[in-house]
Order: C-alpha cells, then structure tokens, then sequence
C-alpha cells in the first residue's frame, strides 16, 4: 500500500476498463492522472510491474460505517479519533478502498432507539477535515434522523461551516434517515426486536416494549421530520448539497424524494422502490453485504435481484469493506455482471453517486487510484494500492 510517484509507467497486468478487459496492458501516469491505457506497445519498459495482476480504479466506498468500529471497538471503549481515522483508512485500504464516504450520524440515538453515545459529530468531522485525512481519501458522509430536532439542528450548523466537501462544485453529500419501526429497512418491527435481543442482550418481552415505544414516540414528531425534509428539499434543489434518501420502501416514497431534489437512493428495502429511482434517473446505491450473502440481514430486497435486473448503479459497504472487493467475484462468478460492469459497481458508479467526475475509471484525464488484485482462497484479494498524487 503506497503513494504513487506522480509520474509513473506501470505494465504486466490485466486492465479493466469501463467496457473492457486489457490483457498486457500498460498504464501511463502523468501528474498522478492517467493519460493513457491500453495493450503495452512491444518492447516498451515500465518503472512499475504488476506480475499479471488485475489494475482496478480505486474502489469508491459511499456509506461506510467503518470509523465508528475503529473509534469505539468495544462497549464503553473509545479510541482517539486520529488514530481510528488511521487505522479505518488502513482497512478500507486494505480492501482496495481508496475514496471512503464516512457515515456521521446526526442523532441523538440510533436507529434501534438506543443512546447514541461518543464521538459526537463536531469531532468526527474535525478528525475527517484534517489533510491528511482528506488526502488519504477520506470524504463525510451526513446522516440525518430527520425526527430529531436537535439532530437537524447540529446538521444545519455543520453546513454552514462545510459549504463544499474539498473539491470545487462537490456539494456536501447529504443523506437523510427515518429508521422508524414500521416503514423502511424496519418495515417489520420483530426484526428490530430481534437485533435488540441478539445485539443489546434485551429480552424478548423488553425487546418488544422497547420497539412499541420507539416506534410510538417517533410517530409523534412527524410534524418535526415533514419540516426537516422541506428544508433539505431547499437546499438539494439550490444544489447546496447532495441528497441521498436512505431506504425507500415505495415508489411514494421516491417520488418525494425526486420530487425534493434527491439524487441518489440508497438502500431500496423493495424492487418496487428500486424500479422507480431507477426510473427517475436516481443514482441507485445497493449494499455489497447484501451481495456477498445472497440476502439482506433484514429480510429487505436482494441486492443480487436488483443487479441481475439492471437496477442499481453503486454499491457501498455499508459495515464490511471487505465485501466490495468480495461482490465483484461474486456478480461475475453467478454470471450476474460482467467483470468491467461488477468493477463499474464499486468504482465509477459511486464516484458519480457522489458527485466525483474524477475517479472510478481507467481512462485519460482520471486520478490514478490504482488497485492490484489477484485470487487468492478462491477471492480476489488486494495485492497493492497505489495512492494518486493529484
């Protein structure tokens, strides 16, 4: 794993391009952009050598839970937040991820209805602000409980200090949540009882309690989340951010949110939400968990039916980093998708979700995130990165 030099030759590996496969290929790196790829010419010499390796783009991670894990690994204990910002660019890079979207979450608990507890989101976004942080790759992510005032209320001012997110006309990325049971990934609400029986240690009769006063008391701030919607709305349509909607359910559902501003959907729990944002043009973000296992863990759409009907344009690792990598050998391996158009899925389709036109491709003009990958167990597993200087 490494920074690239800014001017470099790289041969002998097998490129995958937007529409196809390269054996012997080369890449040429000017700048820290690519300026050409293609078959090596005969006789050329690089500084740098693959050994037959595949050349990715960096992957391009848009919701990633992973610094929350490095910043609090165990109940009640908190690592600083510098060094999880080290070690959660680490993994993710380790797993070819070399522009991650960390989810801060903007409430005051989480979705299951829990104390949300430390780091609060002014810390996780000064830790993420840092150069060295942003040039290792690391972007935000704005989760929002659109029932929680005081959770919009710490958004709108984290806006107003953020009116871009590092790169000129890339608009903070903005997604909004209503994680209440009863509608969305929590349409059944024995499955967040289960999760807080198996996961919090609750009982099933405390479980069920606990779920019908969540679910109770959220229903009673509708009011606050149709105010926090028409706000977003206001900004996603002045292009001061980029909207996400978290969960559709309905094609209802889409609709508000297209009609709103919303560009991307993330996480459709039905084929019916999916088939609608993808109708409406919405950049369609399905899990790559979901992808690997073969089903989502909470009885939600199969993300392996929506790529086989040509419906989601990014995945995202959601919790596991590793299963970005892990989804491309699955998808081609269940003859899902081709190998240019898997890669396209953790790369390309992403950078665009979020806004980026500059990474996700081998082609001329991209930053030359690179990722060497080669089998290994029976998956591809990453044999090198190299960091664009760009």
């Amino acid at each position: 794993m490494s920074r690239a030099p800014r001017d470099f030759t790289l041969d002998d590996i097998v490129a995958v391009l937007p529409d196809r496969v390269v054996e012997d290929a080369r890449v040429v790196v000017r700048d820290g952009r690519v300026v050409d790829v293609g078959v090596a010419p005969p006789g050329s010499r690089a500084e740098l050598r693959g050994g037959g390796a595949l050349c990715l783009p960096g992957l391009v991670d848009v919701h990633t839970d992973v610094l929350g894990h490095e910043a609090r690994p165990r109940p009640g204990a908190r690592l600083p937040l510098d060094l999880a910002v080290r070690t959660a660019t680490d993994r993710l890079a380790t797993a070819g991820v070399l522009t991650a979207f960390h989810g801060v979450a903007y409430g005051e608990r989480t979705p299951v209805g829990l104390p949300a507890g430390e780091p609060e989101p002014a810390e996780v976004l000064a830790a993420l602000a840092v150069d060295g942080a942003h040039d290792d790759g690391a972007r935000v992510l704005h989760r929002v409980d659109i029932r929680c005032p005081s959770a919009v209320a710490e958004l709108r001012a984290a806006l107003g200090d953020r009116p871009a997110d590092g790169a000129p006309g890339v608009p903070p990325f903005v997604s909004h949540e209503d994680h209440t049971p009863g509608i969305g990934q929590y349409a059944r609400p024995e499955t967040m009882e289960r999760w807080l029986v198996e996961r919090a240690g609750m009982s099933a009769a405390g479980a069920h309690e606990h779920v019908a006063r969540w679910r109770s008391d959220r229903e009673e701030r509708s009011e606050v989340a149709a105010s926090t919607l028409d706000w977003l709305g206001s900004l996603a349509r002045a292009g001061r951010v980029r909207l996400a909607g978290h969960d559709p359910e309905t094609a209802e559902d889409v609709e508000a949110l297209a009609a709103r501003g919303g560009a991307v959907a993330e996480f459709p729990t039905t084929l019916v939400a999916a088939r609608a944002a993808h109708a409406a043009g919405l950049s369609v973000v399905a899990g790559a968990p979901n992808v690997v296992r073969g089903a989502s863990h909470t009885a939600n759409v199969s993300a392996r039916e929506l790529v086989a009907l040509g419906l989601v344009d990014a995945l995202a690792s959601d919790y596991v980093p590793a299963t970005m990598l892990a989804a491309v050998d699955v998808l081609v391996r269940e003859g899902l998708a081709t190998l240019p158009r898997a890669v396209a899925l953790v790369t390309s389709g992403p950078a665009r979700a979020a806004g980026l036109d500059d990474r996700g491709s081998l082609v001329p003009g991209a930053r030359a995130d690179l990722v060497l990958a080669r089998p290994r167990g029976g998956w591809l597993s990453v044999a090198a990165t190299l960091r664009s200087r760009a």
